[in-house]
C-alpha cells in the first residue's frame, strides 16, 4: 500500500458566508462523512484529514518576512486533506474521484518517502 494525499480545494465563500447550523454547511458535512465510510467500503484506508480555517486566518512565511493572509490570492484555496492508504495511484484516484468537493476539485498526490531505507 502507497500513502497519498487528497488535497481539497474549493471556493471558500460559500463556507465562510455560512453559519455551521446552515443547510449547504449540514449537507458538505453529512459528504464528508460519507466519503470517510466509502474510502473503507472502496479497499482504501483513511488514515487521517482536517478541514482549515479560511485563509483570513493564514500567516505567510517567505524566507524571514511573515505576513498575514495566504501566499497567494486564488478563486479556489486549500480547505482541508485527507490522508489515505490505497493500493497504487489508479486506487487513489478512484477514492478521490468519492471526495466531496461541492464548490471546487481536489488533487492527489504520492506522499514521498523520506525514510531513507
Amino acid at each position: 500500500m502507497q500513502q497519498y494525499m487528497i488535497l481539497i480545494y474549493e471556493d471558500e465563500t460559500p463556507y465562510v458566508t455560512s453559519p455551521p447550523d446552515s443547510p449547504v454547511f449540514q449537507e458538505v458535512m453529512e459528504a464528508h462523512i460519507r466519503f470517510a465510510g466509502q474510502v473503507e467500503e472502496h479497499g482504501a484506508k483513511l488514515l487521517g484529514g482536517n478541514a482549515l480555517q479560511p485563509t483570513a486566518t493564514a500567516t505567510s512565511v517567505r524566507g524571514d518576512v511573515v505576513t498575514d493572509g495566504p501566499f497567494a490570492e486564488t478563486k479556489e484555496v486549500l480547505g482541508g486533506y485527507y490522508l489515505i492508504d490505497a493500493r497504487d495511484l489508479d486506487h487513489a484516484l478512484e477514492i478521490a474521484k468519492l471526495c466531496p468537493a461541492r464548490f471546487g476539485g481536489v488533487e492527489v498526490r504520492p506522499i514521498m518517502d523520506t525514510s531513507g531505507g
